[in-house]
């Protein structure tokens, strides 16, 4: 089957793994810092939006943790 390619792609291409997680590990740290930010921030002043941006915030971090894991499984089986 990988003989009968017929696109321009190498093949020996290879998936951006380290650079995924590299950026999965930045933002994951920063995400979580940001729910706390917010979550402080919609304790103290009751106001709704923060309460949003919290969960949009806790959203990113899930993505990113989520990423690292395939990331670490895909790794793991090279």
């Amino acid at each position: 089957m990988r003989n009968d390619r017929t696109g321009t792609e190498p093949a020996n291409a290879r998936s951006p793994l380290r650079t995924r997680a590299v950026l999965s590990g930045v933002v994951l740290p920063l995400a979580v810092l940001a729910v706390v930010y917010f979550v402080l921030k919609a304790v103290r002043t009751g106001e709704a939006v923060w309460t949003a941006e919290a969960v949009i915030a806790g959203a990113v971090a899930l993505v990113a943790a989520v990423d690292l894991a395939v990331i670490r499984r895909r790794l793991r089986g090279r």
